[in-house]
């Protein structure tokens, strides 16, 4: 069934609307009409099975009727990365939704070779991936700030996974067992690694779990996949 992210507050019997670009990927590319079921969440209340009411290729109306799941969260988890080369981290966002991060936060280090990111686009790819996914949320995708800003006012209680390929910290795997399942973040560095200066500054947080992902090189898209992966694996809710 075609699932839609809207903005919108569901309750049984709600009247929405959806916006153009919505409504003509419902009339125009699915071929939906009256009648047709679809899937409605809005992060906040659950997943409703509404029927379309009425439509053309520029407006599309719906009654939600059904609720089909109730509204849940994954892992409070978030993904903060570098900013990389466009391409990489479209991808790196597209996955980190996929496999259950709560927020994308994107970073500027010494060695990041881009200053900006379009985040309109990246949200909108992060809802993608949502509607996809069958997640009933969709993570958010903060604008770039600098390394040491994110430091400086970082949530108390939220744990750090701080992806090292300096060669001296321990598998990822082991850096995680035995560590508490509440709030963590995972850190990846630009194409470059981090600075000298910012690694001995990310060492030393009370919070932070240094962390290899084996013995290659990984480009960062590639490193966040896996990083996303084993920490699911190991504390989010792929563990039984």
């Amino acid at each position: 069934m075609i699932r839609l992210f809207i903005p919108h507050d569901l309750a049984a019997g709600a009247e929405l609307a959806l916006d153009h670009g919505q409504s003509h990927y419902l009339a125009s590319v699915m071929r939906q009409g009256v009648g047709d079921q679809v899937a409605l969440f809005n992060g906040r209340d659950g997943e409703w099975l509404s029927a379309i009411t009425a439509g053309t290729k520029r407006a599309v109306a719906l009654r939600a009727e059904t609720l089909a799941r109730p509204q849940t969260m994954g892992p409070d988890l978030d993904l903060i990365v570098a900013v990389v080369k466009r391409g990489r981290v479209e991808t790196i966002v597209e996955k980190a939704a996929e496999l259950g991060a709560r927020r994308v936060r994107l970073v500027l280090t010494e060695r990041t070779n881009a200053d900006r990111a379009r985040v309109e686009r990246l949200t909108a790819i992060a809802t993608e991936a949502a509607e996809q996914t069958g997640r009933l949320d969709v993570p958010q995708v903060s604008e770039p700030v600098k390394l040491s800003k994110l430091v400086d006012g970082w949530e108390d209680g939220r744990r750090l996974l701080f992806c090292d390929e300096a060669g001296d910290a321990r598998p990822i795997l082991e850096a995680l067992s035995g560590q508490p399942a509440g709030p963590w973040a995972i850190l990846i560095g630009p194409e470059g690694g981090f600075s000298p200066q910012e690694r001995a500054v990310l060492r030393a947080l009370p919070y932070a779990v240094p962390a290899s992902l084996g013995p290659r090189v990984l480009r960062a898209d590639t490193a966040a996949i896996s990083a996303l992966t084993l920490w699911q694996a190991a504390l989010g809710d792929w563990t039984p």
